[in-house]
């Protein structure tokens, strides 16, 4: 009988990659999918899938007992701004957001953890599968930095470590070693598209991993998503924490780079 692994889905590929390689290892895979992020062409990657609201607490549980999963991953993209939309919460779900003392997402998650633990399931690191998403230090890309946008992903590098510190967020937008934009609560793609309203061409990401980071729910990625963010905003460079981010289908992603003259850069 295949092993069985849980795995609650959010936006973006991460998912799908994560379904692929849990399968390859002859791993069966029941997804719970978040409506609204979660891609549907999961449907015919997973080998179970249920679609719930971020907030359906009691429908979750029972069904994690229904499939006796033991072993659960939390991988994909969650809107942050929906803690905020309570009529997305059964009682139990809301009930459980009344108690935390904030509603970080950290708080949120280790409270989940600690519930799911209780009941013998374990959350698991999404990177005992995915570690070939990593990527080694160096530029990744045929365009170079040159002396501009070096010290532009220096300076951000420091000022991102300080403000996901703070968890304020773990992305910069820098130019001409100035802060464009802080991702705060809306998201990466929204705060690059901020920053290129503000200061136009040339910009560059930093983006970096808490120092606190708990693999199990919360690993910084990029794909070709975000790249076609930066090509729209006409992006000089791109820098991300090695063995800290996963790269999604990075071929692609550095071909969409290479095409447009943007510095990808694993510090």
């Amino acid at each position: 009988m295949k092993k069985k692994i849980g795995l609650i889905a959010g936006g973006g590929t991460l998912p799908r990659e994560f379904i692929r390689t849990a399968k390859r290892q002859g791993e069966k895979v029941v997804v719970f999918a978040i409506k609204g992020m979660a891609e549907e062409s999961m449907v015919s990657a997973a080998d179970r899938i249920y679609w719930l609201n971020v907030g359906e607490y009691s429908k979750f549980f029972i069904l994690l007992l229904k499939e006796r999963i033991r072993r659960i991953a939390f991988l994909g993209k969650i809107e942050k701004n929906i803690i905020y939309e309570k009529k997305k919460y059964d009682k139990k779900g809301w009930d459980l957001m009344k108690k935390l003392d904030d509603q970080k997402d950290y708080s949120i998650l280790s409270e989940i953890t600690r519930r799911l633990d209780r009941i013998g399931i374990k959350v698991i690191n999404g990177k005992e599968y995915l570690m070939h998403l990593f990527s080694n230090e160096g530029i990744l890309s045929l365009k170079q930095a040159d002396e501009r946008v070096e010290a532009d992903i220096k300076f951000g590098y420091e000022t991102a470590k300080k403000l996901a510190a703070m968890d304020i967020g773990q992305m910069v937008v820098i130019k001409n070693k100035a802060v464009v934009a802080v991702e705060a609560m809306e998201g990466t793609d929204a705060t690059i598209s901020r920053a290129d309203q503000i200061a136009g061409a040339g910009c560059v990401m930093v983006k970096v991993s808490r120092p606190d980071q708990d693999m199990r729910w919360d690993i910084p990625t990029i794909g070709p998503e975000t790249m076609e963010k930066l090509i729209e905003s006409k992006f000089s460079a791109i820098a991300v924490e090695k063995e800290k981010t996963f790269m999604v289908e990075k071929d692609k992603l550095l071909k969409m780079a290479d095409e447009n003259d943007i510095v990808v850069c694993v510090i």
